[in-house]
């Protein structure tokens, strides 16, 4: 009997650390923006021909270029932000879906012919509560990882690219 209470006691001593050591690694928003933000938009995107591919891009237009944006959190899903190479001024983050993509896995009784194949990507969970149309983005301020949540992003027309360039005659 005193076997069972010391291991259940054990039991909820566990359970109440573990759920207070989430507390203190949970990533906290800031209040004030790093820079001003532009209209932040996403489009969708597929490409016009078999396995082309397709996802989601995101535009995060900045006023000031001192701050670095390092990643963007959107839609259960993260990505490092890069800089337009038209734009300095604009971050875009490239999000892949599964739709529309080359599917190849060889299978075979020679576990060297298999050595090709892709691992499956691990979903990546992601901490904050967000709605469709927030992000959060995060950078680097006195060597120190922050986070900010920007509300109303919209949603522009997709674009569908096609498969061929049209002939000219």
């Amino acid at each position: 009997m005193k076997f069972i209470k010391q291991a259940s006691f054990l039991l909820v001593m566990f359970i109440l650390m573990a759920s207070f050591s989430q507390c203190s690694s949970s990533q906290k928003l800031q209040n004030k923006p790093p820079t001003e933000f532009g209209q932040v938009y996403y489009q969708y995107w597929a490409a016009g021909i078999k396995d082309g591919g397709s996802g989601v891009n995101i535009y995060i237009p900045v006023t000031d270029t001192s701050i670095a944006l390092d990643s963007v959190y959107f839609k259960g899903k993260m990505t490092k932000l890069e800089l337009s190479s038209g734009n300095k001024q604009l971050y875009i983050g490239l999000f892949r879906t599964h739709a529309n993509q080359v599917e190849d896995v060889i299978l075979s009784s020679d576990s060297k012919e298999e050595y090709a194949n892709k691992m499956p990507m691990n979903k990546t969970s992601i901490s904050f509560d967000l709605n469709d149309d927030e992000c959060v983005v995060s950078y680097q301020k006195r060597n120190k990882t922050q986070y900010y949540k920007i509300s109303n992003i919209k949603q522009k027309a997709p674009i569908n690219f096609p498969s061929a360039p049209p002939n000219e005659q």
